[in-house]
């Protein structure tokens, strides 16, 4: 299935990009997702949190057709059903994902990596040895620049830190083009440094892309800015400004164990 290019170019920033209306998904009669209903503007930075069990990453699943739900709907921009596709119709769509856990060919440079992620053609050899055009290479170059590892090109991706590889990684879904990022956990294990930039290429983004991150840091959270999305037992608990879900009775009783 393809997509008119000029039906999302005409969702403008703030108009919904993404509903979850309703979802519910079980295992086991267990309910990890219960009802979920939410939204998603285009260019739009959400963050996600919620305990353990929350139903955080089975919403991604869902998103992203891993899981078909019990019940619900799932609509990208303004009428494409997502239960109707399967997971590689659904990312040429435009909705990316980028895992918890970094992966990255450790024995390629970055801007190898890069280029292998923007490729509509993924037979290995066929890509990477393929004639970049112009227009690609000033692509990799600019990507290059926003995730901060442009004076890197030509350095294995084995060799980078832990932070870099998610920036690196970041990139490599960049280069898909997609019009929502989900993004997991993507300060895990860093320095503070690399904290302060990851949010930097986050808020950058989101003049571009829709992006939800699911994150555990409240700190990096609250640096952000942005609307934040409380889950429990599987449906939003409250939403709004970090500030006002700090000072929400709920969330301290049911998230900060007050």
């Amino acid at each position: 299935m393809s997509i008119n290019p000029d039906f999302i170019g005409s969702i403008e920033k703030g108009s919904r990009i993404l509903l979850l209306d309703g979802v519910t998904v079980s295992f086991d009669g267990f309910k990890a997702l219960n009802s979920l209903s939410l939204t998603i503007d285009y260019k739009e930075l959400r963050c996600i949190i919620g305990a353990n069990g929350a139903g955080k990453s089975t919403m991604m699943d869902v998103i992203t057709g891993k899981t078909k739900p019990d019940s619900g709907q799932v609509i990208f921009a303004k009428a494409v059903d997502l239960l109707e596709l399967n997971e590689p119709q659904i990312a040429e769509l435009g909705i990316g994902r980028k895992f918890q856990k970094p992966t990255v060919f450790s024995n390629h440079t970055i801007f190898e990596n890069l280029e292998l992620a923007m490729q509509d053609d993924k037979r290995f050899f066929k890509t990477l040895f393929s004639k970049l055009k112009n227009f690609q290479k000033d692509r990799i170059e600019e990507t290059m620049k926003l995730i901060g590892l442009h004076n890197y090109a030509f350095k294995e991706a084995g060799t980078l830190s832990h932070g870099q590889k998610q920036w690196l990684e970041i990139g490599m879904l960049i280069m898909q083009n997609p019009k929502i990022m989900l993004i997991d956990e993507p300060v895990a294990g860093m320095t503070p440094s690399e904290v302060e930039k990851t949010g930097e290429i986050l808020r950058t983004l989101s003049s571009e892309h829709s992006v939800v991150v699911v994150e555990h840091d409240m700190e990096f959270i609250r640096s952000l800015a942005s609307r934040v999305t409380v889950l429990h037992e599987g449906s939003v608990l409250v939403e709004g400004s970090m500030q006002s879900i700090q000072n929400n009775e709920k969330v301290r009783k049911v998230y900060l164990g007050e």
